[in-house]
Protein backbone atom coordinates (compact mmCIF):
# COMPACT_ATOMS: atom_id res chain seq x y z
CA UNK A 1 0.00 0.00 0.00
CA UNK A 2 3.07 2.23 0.87
CA UNK A 3 4.24 1.98 -2.88
CA UNK A 4 0.84 2.79 -4.32
CA UNK A 5 0.21 6.12 -2.11
CA UNK A 6 3.30 7.38 -3.75
CA UNK A 7 1.63 6.56 -7.44
CA UNK A 8 -1.51 8.32 -6.49
CA UNK A 9 0.07 11.01 -4.69
CA UNK A 10 2.13 12.16 -7.41
CA UNK A 11 -0.94 11.82 -9.43
CA UNK A 12 -2.88 14.06 -7.53
CA UNK A 13 -0.41 16.60 -6.42
CA UNK A 14 2.12 17.08 -9.38
CA UNK A 15 0.79 19.84 -11.18
CA UNK A 16 0.54 21.47 -8.13
CA UNK A 17 4.23 20.84 -7.11
CA UNK A 18 4.97 21.39 -10.78
CA UNK A 19 2.59 25.10 -10.86
CA UNK A 20 5.62 27.64 -10.53
CA UNK A 21 7.56 26.06 -13.78
CA UNK A 22 7.92 27.86 -17.41
CA UNK A 23 5.67 25.94 -20.21
CA UNK A 24 7.86 25.49 -22.58
CA UNK A 25 10.93 25.79 -20.34
CA UNK A 26 13.80 27.62 -21.98
CA UNK A 27 16.84 25.84 -23.10
CA UNK A 28 20.29 27.80 -22.95
CA UNK A 29 22.51 27.35 -26.41
CA UNK A 30 23.67 23.25 -26.82
CA UNK A 31 25.56 23.70 -29.79
CA UNK A 32 28.44 21.32 -28.76
CA UNK A 33 26.33 18.76 -27.33
CA UNK A 34 25.57 15.21 -28.81
CA UNK A 35 22.64 13.81 -27.64
CA UNK A 36 21.08 10.11 -28.16
CA UNK A 37 17.43 9.74 -27.44
CA UNK A 38 15.48 6.37 -27.42
CA UNK A 39 11.56 6.32 -28.39
CA UNK A 40 12.22 9.72 -29.91
CA UNK A 41 9.72 9.29 -32.42
CA UNK A 42 6.29 9.98 -29.91
CA UNK A 43 5.02 11.46 -27.12
CA UNK A 44 7.92 12.99 -24.21
CA UNK A 45 10.85 11.57 -26.27
CA UNK A 46 9.46 13.33 -29.84
CA UNK A 47 8.86 16.72 -27.55
CA UNK A 48 12.49 15.96 -26.07
CA UNK A 49 14.32 15.69 -29.04
CA UNK A 50 12.49 18.27 -30.70
CA UNK A 51 13.27 20.70 -28.05
CA UNK A 52 17.13 19.56 -27.94
CA UNK A 53 17.45 20.22 -31.70
CA UNK A 54 16.11 23.50 -32.04
CA UNK A 55 18.62 24.35 -28.55
CA UNK A 56 21.07 23.80 -30.72
CA UNK A 57 21.98 20.54 -30.18
CA UNK A 58 23.24 17.25 -32.01
CA UNK A 59 20.31 15.00 -31.70
CA UNK A 60 20.43 11.17 -32.48
CA UNK A 61 16.66 9.64 -32.77
CA UNK A 62 17.28 5.82 -32.06
CA UNK A 63 14.06 4.78 -32.96
CA UNK A 64 12.55 1.51 -34.57
CA UNK A 65 10.89 3.55 -37.16
CA UNK A 66 13.32 5.52 -39.36
CA UNK A 67 10.62 6.41 -41.96
CA UNK A 68 8.41 8.09 -38.90
CA UNK A 69 11.71 9.97 -37.72
CA UNK A 70 12.48 11.03 -40.85
CA UNK A 71 9.06 12.65 -41.68
CA UNK A 72 9.37 14.28 -38.12
CA UNK A 73 13.18 16.19 -39.40
CA UNK A 74 11.37 17.37 -42.16
CA UNK A 75 8.82 18.67 -40.40
CA UNK A 76 10.54 20.36 -37.47
CA UNK A 77 13.32 21.64 -40.49
CA UNK A 78 10.28 23.49 -42.11
CA UNK A 79 8.90 25.03 -38.96
CA UNK A 80 12.24 26.08 -37.59
CA UNK A 81 13.35 27.41 -41.35
CA UNK A 82 14.42 31.64 -41.05
CA UNK A 83 14.51 31.05 -36.68
CA UNK A 84 18.23 29.85 -36.91
CA UNK A 85 20.68 27.43 -38.42
CA UNK A 86 18.67 24.17 -39.51
CA UNK A 87 18.63 21.59 -36.99
CA UNK A 88 21.34 19.38 -36.38
CA UNK A 89 18.99 15.93 -36.35
CA UNK A 90 19.34 12.50 -37.47
CA UNK A 91 17.85 9.08 -36.99
CA UNK A 92 19.78 5.94 -36.41
CA UNK A 93 17.58 2.72 -36.22
CA UNK A 94 17.39 0.75 -32.97
CA UNK A 95 14.48 -2.00 -31.39
CA UNK A 96 14.85 -2.30 -27.65
CA UNK A 97 13.21 -5.71 -28.49
CA UNK A 98 15.86 -7.09 -29.74
CA UNK A 99 19.40 -7.30 -27.96
CA UNK A 100 21.23 -7.55 -31.99
CA UNK A 101 19.77 -4.18 -33.10
CA UNK A 102 21.09 -2.71 -29.67
CA UNK A 103 24.50 -4.23 -30.47
CA UNK A 104 24.20 -3.52 -34.27
CA UNK A 105 23.30 0.22 -33.09
CA UNK A 106 26.22 0.55 -30.27
CA UNK A 107 28.94 -0.61 -32.89
CA UNK A 108 27.62 1.79 -35.48
CA UNK A 109 27.80 4.55 -32.84
CA UNK A 110 31.20 3.56 -31.78
CA UNK A 111 32.38 3.32 -35.30
CA UNK A 112 32.20 7.24 -35.95
CA UNK A 113 34.60 7.57 -33.22
CA UNK A 114 33.10 11.01 -31.70
CA UNK A 115 31.71 11.79 -28.21
CA UNK A 116 28.36 11.12 -26.90
CA UNK A 117 27.52 13.46 -24.02
CA UNK A 118 23.87 12.58 -22.92
CA UNK A 119 22.27 9.07 -23.65
CA UNK A 120 18.75 9.33 -22.74
CA UNK A 121 17.09 5.80 -22.16
CA UNK A 122 13.37 7.28 -23.20
CA UNK A 123 11.71 4.65 -24.97
CA UNK A 124 9.45 1.80 -22.99
CA UNK A 125 6.50 0.05 -22.79
CA UNK A 126 3.97 -0.63 -20.82
CA UNK A 127 1.47 -3.51 -22.21
CA UNK A 128 -1.69 -2.78 -20.19
CA UNK A 129 -4.08 -5.38 -19.68
CA UNK A 130 -2.18 -7.84 -22.23
CA UNK A 131 -1.36 -11.05 -21.46
CA UNK A 132 2.63 -12.09 -20.77
CA UNK A 133 4.83 -12.18 -23.66
CA UNK A 134 8.44 -12.61 -24.14
CA UNK A 135 10.47 -10.59 -26.86
CA UNK A 136 12.80 -12.41 -29.90
CA UNK A 137 15.67 -13.30 -27.22
CA UNK A 138 13.16 -15.31 -24.46
CA UNK A 139 12.83 -12.18 -22.10
CA UNK A 140 9.61 -11.05 -20.58
CA UNK A 141 8.64 -7.62 -22.88
CA UNK A 142 8.46 -5.26 -20.15
CA UNK A 143 11.78 -6.54 -18.74
CA UNK A 144 13.75 -6.42 -21.78
CA UNK A 145 12.65 -3.15 -23.22
CA UNK A 146 12.62 -1.15 -20.31
CA UNK A 147 15.79 -2.44 -18.30
CA UNK A 148 17.61 -5.28 -20.20
CA UNK A 149 17.87 -2.87 -23.70
CA UNK A 150 18.72 -0.07 -22.33
CA UNK A 151 21.18 -1.34 -19.61
CA UNK A 152 22.81 -3.09 -22.58
CA UNK A 153 22.92 -0.30 -24.46
CA UNK A 154 24.20 2.11 -21.90
CA UNK A 155 26.85 -0.34 -21.32
CA UNK A 156 28.38 -0.91 -24.72
CA UNK A 157 28.22 3.36 -25.34
CA UNK A 158 30.58 3.97 -22.05
CA UNK A 159 33.44 4.56 -24.79
CA UNK A 160 31.97 7.32 -26.61
CA UNK A 161 30.32 8.97 -23.31
CA UNK A 162 34.03 8.69 -21.84
CA UNK A 163 35.11 10.48 -25.05
CA UNK A 164 32.41 12.96 -24.44
CA UNK A 165 33.27 13.34 -20.63
CA UNK A 166 31.27 15.02 -18.92
CA UNK A 167 28.77 13.07 -20.24
CA UNK A 168 25.40 11.23 -18.62
CA UNK A 169 23.33 8.70 -19.05
CA UNK A 170 19.48 9.51 -17.87
CA UNK A 171 17.03 6.92 -17.56
CA UNK A 172 13.25 7.93 -17.67
CA UNK A 173 11.70 5.61 -14.52
CA UNK A 174 8.82 5.62 -13.05
CA UNK A 175 7.20 6.34 -9.95
CA UNK A 176 5.96 2.51 -10.38
CA UNK A 177 8.82 1.05 -9.26
CA UNK A 178 7.95 1.90 -6.22
CA UNK A 179 5.09 -0.97 -6.37
CA UNK A 180 7.59 -2.68 -8.31
CA UNK A 181 9.11 -6.24 -7.40
CA UNK A 182 12.52 -7.65 -8.51
CA UNK A 183 13.46 -11.96 -7.96
CA UNK A 184 17.00 -12.05 -9.53
CA UNK A 185 16.18 -15.85 -9.97
CA UNK A 186 13.37 -14.91 -11.81
CA UNK A 187 13.14 -11.97 -13.73
CA UNK A 188 10.77 -13.73 -16.29
CA UNK A 189 8.15 -14.37 -13.88
CA UNK A 190 7.50 -17.82 -14.94
CA UNK A 191 8.89 -19.32 -11.59
CA UNK A 192 4.75 -19.45 -10.43
CA UNK A 193 5.96 -18.20 -7.49
CA UNK A 194 4.10 -14.69 -8.34
CA UNK A 195 1.22 -14.51 -10.20
CA UNK A 196 1.69 -12.57 -13.50
CA UNK A 197 -0.12 -9.03 -14.85
CA UNK A 198 1.28 -5.76 -16.96
CA UNK A 199 1.49 -4.01 -13.99
CA UNK A 200 3.98 -6.90 -12.05
CA UNK A 201 6.13 -6.52 -15.27
CA UNK A 202 6.24 -2.90 -15.71
CA UNK A 203 6.73 -1.96 -12.48
CA UNK A 204 9.52 -4.52 -11.62
CA UNK A 205 11.36 -3.47 -15.04
CA UNK A 206 11.59 -0.17 -13.87
CA UNK A 207 12.84 -1.38 -10.40
CA UNK A 208 15.36 -3.52 -11.94
CA UNK A 209 16.35 -0.58 -14.05
CA UNK A 210 17.24 1.91 -10.82
CA UNK A 211 19.09 -1.09 -9.25
CA UNK A 212 21.74 -1.39 -12.21
CA UNK A 213 22.10 2.02 -12.34
CA UNK A 214 23.18 2.13 -8.90
CA UNK A 215 25.46 -0.37 -9.32
CA UNK A 216 26.66 0.79 -12.39
CA UNK A 217 27.13 4.17 -11.09
CA UNK A 218 29.57 2.64 -8.54
CA UNK A 219 31.11 0.89 -10.61
CA UNK A 220 31.81 3.99 -13.19
CA UNK A 221 35.28 5.26 -11.58
CA UNK A 222 34.69 9.38 -11.13
CA UNK A 223 37.86 10.50 -13.24
CA UNK A 224 35.38 9.05 -16.12
CA UNK A 225 33.24 11.62 -15.86
CA UNK A 226 30.51 9.68 -16.45
CA UNK A 227 26.99 10.52 -14.35
CA UNK A 228 24.06 7.47 -13.95
CA UNK A 229 20.85 9.30 -13.31
CA UNK A 230 17.24 8.00 -12.92
CA UNK A 231 14.24 10.27 -12.71
CA UNK A 232 10.50 9.84 -12.24
CA UNK A 233 9.50 13.44 -13.48
CA UNK A 234 5.14 12.27 -13.21
CA UNK A 235 2.34 11.10 -14.84
CA UNK A 236 2.12 12.10 -18.28
CA UNK A 237 -1.08 11.75 -20.89
CA UNK A 238 0.31 9.60 -23.93
CA UNK A 239 -0.19 6.89 -26.25
CA UNK A 240 -0.80 4.52 -23.79
CA UNK A 241 -4.33 5.57 -23.04
CA UNK A 242 -5.12 4.54 -26.36
CA UNK A 243 -4.24 0.47 -24.62
CA UNK A 244 -6.00 1.27 -21.70
CA UNK A 245 -9.64 -0.55 -20.81
CA UNK A 246 -11.83 1.59 -21.74
CA UNK A 247 -12.67 2.74 -18.09
CA UNK A 248 -9.62 4.04 -17.72
CA UNK A 249 -9.89 5.97 -20.62
CA UNK A 250 -13.25 7.67 -19.31
CA UNK A 251 -10.54 8.39 -16.48
CA UNK A 252 -8.23 9.95 -18.68
CA UNK A 253 -10.48 11.95 -20.28
CA UNK A 254 -12.00 13.54 -17.07
CA UNK A 255 -8.96 14.75 -14.78
CA UNK A 256 -7.12 15.98 -17.52
CA UNK A 257 -5.74 18.23 -14.63
CA UNK A 258 -4.11 15.71 -12.77
CA UNK A 259 -1.96 14.64 -15.47
CA UNK A 260 1.01 15.83 -17.65
CA UNK A 261 0.91 16.73 -21.72
CA UNK A 262 4.18 15.72 -23.27
CA UNK A 263 5.32 19.46 -23.52
CA UNK A 264 4.65 19.52 -19.72
CA UNK A 265 6.44 16.16 -18.98
CA UNK A 266 9.24 16.91 -20.72
CA UNK A 267 10.17 20.02 -17.89
CA UNK A 268 10.69 17.92 -15.82
CA UNK A 269 16.62 2.61 -5.82
CA UNK A 270 16.23 0.42 -4.08
CA UNK A 271 19.87 0.06 -2.56
CA UNK A 272 20.14 -3.44 -0.88
CA UNK A 273 22.00 -6.76 -1.84
CA UNK A 274 19.23 -7.99 -4.23
CA UNK A 275 20.84 -4.66 -6.29
CA UNK A 276 24.40 -6.32 -6.77
CA UNK A 277 22.46 -9.78 -7.81
CA UNK A 278 20.19 -7.37 -10.43
CA UNK A 279 23.47 -6.66 -11.90
CA UNK A 280 25.09 -9.84 -12.18
CA UNK A 281 21.98 -11.28 -13.81
CA UNK A 282 21.16 -8.78 -16.09
CA UNK A 283 24.91 -8.86 -17.36
CA UNK A 284 24.29 -12.65 -17.42
CA UNK A 285 20.64 -11.89 -19.53
CA UNK A 286 22.23 -9.47 -22.27
CA UNK A 287 25.50 -12.00 -22.82
CA UNK A 288 28.27 -9.66 -20.66
CA UNK A 289 30.75 -10.50 -18.43
CA UNK A 290 30.92 -9.74 -14.75
CA UNK A 291 33.55 -7.27 -15.37
CA UNK A 292 32.17 -5.68 -19.05
CA UNK A 293 32.77 -1.92 -17.66
CA UNK A 294 36.06 -2.48 -16.29
CA UNK A 295 37.47 -4.32 -19.71
CA UNK A 296 35.10 -1.68 -21.45
CA UNK A 297 36.93 1.49 -20.27
CA UNK A 298 40.32 -0.60 -20.63
CA UNK A 299 39.52 -1.04 -24.39
CA UNK A 300 39.90 -4.94 -23.94
CA UNK A 301 35.93 -5.52 -24.83
CA UNK A 302 33.97 -4.91 -27.74
CA UNK A 303 30.56 -5.92 -28.69
CA UNK A 304 31.94 -9.05 -30.56
CA UNK A 305 32.70 -10.50 -27.23
CA UNK A 306 29.19 -10.95 -26.09
CA UNK A 307 27.63 -13.87 -26.12
CA UNK A 308 24.52 -13.41 -27.87
CA UNK A 309 24.24 -17.38 -27.81
CA UNK A 310 24.35 -17.42 -23.89
CA UNK A 311 22.63 -21.22 -23.21
CA UNK A 312 21.17 -19.48 -20.02
CA UNK A 313 18.66 -17.49 -21.95
CA UNK A 314 15.05 -18.49 -22.03
CA UNK A 315 13.55 -20.55 -25.16
CA UNK A 316 11.56 -18.31 -27.48
CA UNK A 317 8.04 -19.08 -26.78
CA UNK A 318 6.29 -16.50 -28.77
CA UNK A 319 6.55 -14.32 -32.07
CA UNK A 320 7.81 -10.85 -31.89
CA UNK A 321 5.61 -8.84 -29.83
CA UNK A 322 3.66 -6.24 -31.87
CA UNK A 323 2.78 -4.53 -28.73
CA UNK A 324 2.36 -0.49 -29.07
CA UNK A 325 5.41 1.25 -27.23
CA UNK A 326 4.86 3.63 -24.19
CA UNK A 327 6.54 6.47 -23.76
CA UNK A 328 5.28 6.56 -20.06
CA UNK A 329 7.37 8.51 -18.60
CA UNK A 330 9.59 11.82 -19.41
CA UNK A 331 12.72 13.97 -19.06
CA UNK A 332 12.84 16.95 -17.11
CA UNK A 333 14.07 19.66 -19.33
CA UNK A 334 15.44 21.84 -16.68
CA UNK A 335 17.03 18.53 -14.70
CA UNK A 336 18.36 17.42 -18.16
CA UNK A 337 20.04 20.88 -18.27
CA UNK A 338 21.49 20.55 -14.87
CA UNK A 339 22.83 17.11 -15.82
CA UNK A 340 24.15 18.13 -19.10
CA UNK A 341 26.13 21.11 -18.73
CA UNK A 342 26.71 20.79 -14.58
CA UNK A 343 25.19 24.30 -13.64
CA UNK A 344 23.87 24.50 -10.12
CA UNK A 345 20.65 22.21 -9.44
CA UNK A 346 17.61 24.29 -8.73
CA UNK A 347 16.05 23.97 -5.05
CA UNK A 348 12.74 22.32 -6.18
CA UNK A 349 14.54 19.23 -8.47
CA UNK A 350 13.64 16.29 -6.31
CA UNK A 351 12.91 12.81 -7.09
CA UNK A 352 11.21 10.43 -4.88
CA UNK A 353 13.68 7.28 -5.38
CA UNK A 354 14.27 4.77 -2.23
CA UNK A 355 10.95 5.28 -1.21
CA UNK A 356 11.85 8.71 0.64
CA UNK A 357 12.77 11.84 -1.08
CA UNK A 358 16.16 12.45 -1.51
CA UNK A 359 18.06 15.48 -2.85
CA UNK A 360 19.57 14.55 -6.87
CA UNK A 361 23.24 15.19 -7.63
CA UNK A 362 24.82 15.65 -11.05
CA UNK A 363 26.12 11.77 -10.36
CA UNK A 364 22.90 9.67 -8.46
CA UNK A 365 23.95 8.76 -5.00
CA UNK A 366 22.03 5.79 -3.93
Amino acid sequence: MRGWSSVFGEILFQRITASHLLNPLPLPPLNDVTCVVTGSTSDIGRETARQLAEAGAHVVMAVRNTKAAQELIHQWQNEWSGKGLPLNIEAMELDLISLDSVARFADAWNARLGPLHVLINNAGIFAMGEEQKSSEDGYEQHMQVNHLAPALLSVLLLPSLIRGSPSRIINVNSVMHSVGFVDPDDMNVVSGRRKYSSVIGYSSSKLAQIMFSSILFKKLPLETGVSVICLSPGVVLTNVARDLPRILQALYAVIPYFIFSPQEGCRKAHNTETAHRVWEKTLELVGLPLDAVEKLMEGKISNADMDLSNNSRPKKTTKRSTCSPYRSKVLLLNFLIYCTLGTESPRHITCDLLRKRTRMGVRMNV
